[in-house]
């Protein structure tokens, strides 16, 4: 099977980025597949080398997967209005990569929902196969957030929603929830195959120097570490709200450690000063081989968005993956199907949203409790090799292509 596979945000372990498309491509193609990744231009992904470029592309074989980078830088910081006009761009050059590629199946990740737009001309032009993966439910998380109020732009992105939803012969989802949303906006006997985040086992045995990682901590000190972006949608101040009551309380020897970048993030370091909150520590990306030192010198993983009810069953998060894969517990703020999770099998604690005091009393328990604390973070690992494994979710992934492919009637 040659399958030409769409993802903007392409990362490999190198880059700061999740590393799902890497790790599955890796696999796809050890399985005898062939797979060309078409993704966009970011830095701190690391999904290039230096290959050649001709016009608007440049072309490399990153850990065996021949990608086409679409020279469109992008960023975080940079706007809705930029960034939008960049995900459009990206859409139109992968329609000429997809008319005129050597392929038998069109794969497209989102976000961003404009992803969808190469596959749904793949099959209305060339009459090929088309899977489109749905890591977030959108339009619904930003018109739930507010992000996007704009009701002519929330109609056009519901159409796209609908379009690709329909054009394609095949869904996979990352979450129950977003499993949902698509049968909600789908035709009844739509196939859609639920494949989760995974856990990379192997990566995330890593041992660390807790000294050396985390110097300014002593050794019977709770580190709690959240990872990944700091945005609008990680509620990351009811973290801090928590801090400042620990330090209101004069509880010490909890600190609460962020690892990542966004839009949030300066504002976040202002707060922290502003507020004497010596309890929070702030650590730049790391590269994703470095996040698992940095995580198995941790004690807990923070799980944490805001309370948007859109978020309880529509996303997938990465970073709860990697925790349950370090042997760490998971601290968990928002209702939904983590949380139950988390709940069924002792993997952690859950705490009401935007409750700081709920927050901080479940942060001291966890430090009081070494025995209790040890006994999850067994449990958190356990899950993650039983339920979890990439290899296994790989294969399944993998399956449901297969499936496409042969059921496919042009």
């Amino acid at each position: 099977m040659r399958i030409l596979y769409f993802h903007q945000h392409f990362s490999t372990p190198k880059g700061t980025g999740g590393t799902r498309s890497y790790e599955l491509a890796r696999r796809l193609i050890r399985r005898g597949h062939t797979v060309t990744m078409v993704c966009g231009t970011n830095l701190r992904a690391m999904a290039t080398n230096d290959g050649v470029r001709t016009g608007q592309t440049r072309e490399s074989v990153v850990g065996g997967i021949r990608v086409v980078e679409i020279v469109l830088p992008y960023s975080n910081y940079d706007g809705l209005i930029k960034r939008s006009i960049t995900f459009i761009r990206f859409a139109f050059a992968g329609i000429r990569l997809a008319l005129k590629e050597d392929y038998d199946l069109l794969f497209a990740t989102s976000t961003p929902l404009t992803a969808g737009i190469p596959g749904i001309a793949a099959k209305l032009l060339r009459g090929k196969p088309f899977v489109f993966e749905v890591r977030d439910l959108w339009p619904e998380l930003p018109k739930a957030m507010g992000v996007i109020k704009n009701p002519v732009v929330l109609a056009m992105m519901s159409f796209l929603e609908w379009s690709s939803y329909r054009a394609s012969d095949g869904c996979v989802a990352l979450a129950p929830g977003i499993a949902n949303g698509i049968r909600r906006r789908s035709r009844p006997d739509h196939p859609i195959c639920v494949v989760p985040n995974a856990c990379d086992l192997d990566l995330f045995s890593a041992q660390a120097d807790r000294q050396e990682v985390w110097p300014d901590v002593e050794e019977n000190d709770l580190v709690c570490v959240f990872t990944g972006a700091h945005g609008q949608a990680n509620g990351l101040d009811a973290a801090l709200d928590a801090a400042a009551e620990l330090i209101r309380r004069k509880e010490h020897g909890i600190y609460l450690a962020f690892i990542g970048d966004g839009r949030e993030k300066p504002r976040l370091l202002r707060r922290a000063d502003d507020e004497g909150l010596v309890n929070c520590l702030f650590r730049d990306l790391v590269p994703k081989e470095r996040l698992a030192e940095l995580l198995a010198a941790s004690d807990v993983g923070m799980q944490l968005l805001a309370n948007v009810p859109a978020f309880y069953y529509g996303t997938s998060p990465n970073k709860f993956f990697d925790y349950i894969a370090s042997g760490l517990p998971v601290l968990n703020n928002y209702p939904g199907w983590l949380a139950e999770m988390i709940a069924g099998n002792e993997l952690g604690k859950v705490v009401a949203p935007e409750h700081a005091g709920d927050f901080a009393d479940a942060l001291v328990e966890l430090s009081s409790e070494a025995g209790k604390l040890e006994e999850m973070g067994k449990n958190a690992r356990a899950f993650a090799e039983k339920e979890f494994d990439r290899s296994a979710l790989a294969r399944q992934f993998e399956q449901a292509l297969l499936e496409t492919l042969k059921n496919y009637k042009p």
